[in-house]
């Protein structure tokens, strides 16, 4: 279950909203106008949450790692090498 809470009320309650989170099982979302700032979730929550993002980020490194540079074909500009060339003032 989340709890929504105004940070002004929050800094009044923060050891209540900890037990809250350790033994109640809750997640409490601080705001600020009504616009979430932070979570307060418990260190069980975080480190699953960290253990659901490594596969992903491995999965992109080993997807980056595999990539290699293409060559143009022959007599080609470079793709950007056109755009990329410095001219002259008033030169189009």
């Amino acid at each position: 279950m989340t709890y929504e809470i105004p940070v002004t009320q929050a800094r009044a309650e923060l050891a209540d909203l900890i037990n809250r989170v350790v033994y109640g099982g809750e997640r409490v979302v601080v705001t600020r106008h009504g616009k979430p700032l932070v979570a307060l979730v418990s260190a069980a929550d975080l480190e699953e949450l960290e253990a659901a993002e490594k596969p992903a980020d491995e999965h992109v490194i080993s997807s980056v790692s595999g990539l290699h540079a293409l060559d143009s074909a022959t007599g080609e500009q470079p793709r950007f090498g056109l755009a990329a060339r410095h001219r002259e003032p008033g030169i189009s």
